[in-house]
């Protein structure tokens, strides 16, 4: 039997293929059952967004979810993707022409290069379409929606475009994969970093947040505990690789690098 207290969110809408739940006042989750990464909804006095799409597959069950909040895609003042892994932002073309899109700028070279292998499109079978971002997003940009105040910060480590979103009067953390419930870590994926992972940790450990709203899994109103939890389980990441490479044999696994080296010098002769 679990120990984990009651979920002090409310379920708004439950289905055999996503569930809608209210974080706070006019912040939603739609939390799909599938591989898909979390979407959310943050209905400002000014504007609205969206916090990632989720899959393309899944924009039908999305659509069902913000219809029970009265919300329609033309609704949407802006769509913000936390990072390029198609989990997240494979149904962001469906709002082009509709929201603005906006990433952290190396996210948004990715996407609209197509660069397939960083959005790990073989991982999900979704249409290849080109998504368009028209904002690219840098550290310190605040996100304004009248009664939300979203700061930008570049949180790399799961890949080197991850972005998480701060509201510090309401203590609202929407860390995408960077930082899950209980401690969990997204993984380091192509131009990821465990080191870069650990100090974007350690920058999310000095925030007064309240609520975690992670890219995958439920919500959080333990977010100071799951990111001490997370920051040692990344050291021990970070002293197991080492561990791994110390028994490695090092002059076999550096000598093709070495070789590149010399037939380069070559090129001189």
């Amino acid at each position: 039997m679990s120990d984990r207290k009651p979920s002090p969110f409310k379920t708004l809408l439950d289905s055999d293929v996503c569930t809608l739940i209210e974080a706070a006042e006019d912040v939603y989750q739609v939390r799909f059952k599938n591989r898909a990464a979390n979407a959310y909804l943050v209905r400002g006095s000014s504007r609205t967004i969206m916090i990632d799409v989720g899959l393309s597959s899944n924009y039908p069950h999305l659509l069902t979810c913000l219809d029970h909040l009265g919300v329609k895609p033309d609704d949407i003042d802006m769509v913000v993707l936390s990072h390029e892994h198609l989990d997240h932002i494979g149904a962001a073309y469906h709002f082009h022409g509709r929201a603005f899109i906006a990433a952290h700028r190396l996210a948004a070279n990715k996407i609209m290069l197509r660069d397939d292998f960083s959005m790990l499109r073989k991982m999900f079978n979704e249409p290849n379409v080109p998504i368009n971002i028209d904002l690219w997003l840098e550290e310190g940009n605040l996100i304004d929606l009248g009664n939300f105040r979203l700061t930008v910060m570049y949180t790399p480590g799961h890949t080197s475009a991850c972005i998480t979103l701060f509201d510090q009067d309401k203590g609202l953390l929407f860390a995408s994969d960077t930082l899950m419930p209980g401690g969990v870590m997204g993984g380091v994926f192509g131009s990821g970093s465990i080191a870069d992972y650990i100090q974007s940790l350690e920058r999310l450990k000095g925030l007064n947040s309240k609520i975690l709203l992670s890219g995958h899994g439920r919500l959080s109103d333990t977010p100071q505990d799951d990111v001490r939890i997370a920051i040692q389980r990344s050291h021990a990441l970070l002293s197991d690789t080492a561990q791994l490479f110390d028994a490695l044999d090092a002059r076999a696994n550096f000598e093709p690098i070495m070789q590149s080296v010399r037939d380069l010098n070559k090129l001189d002769d």
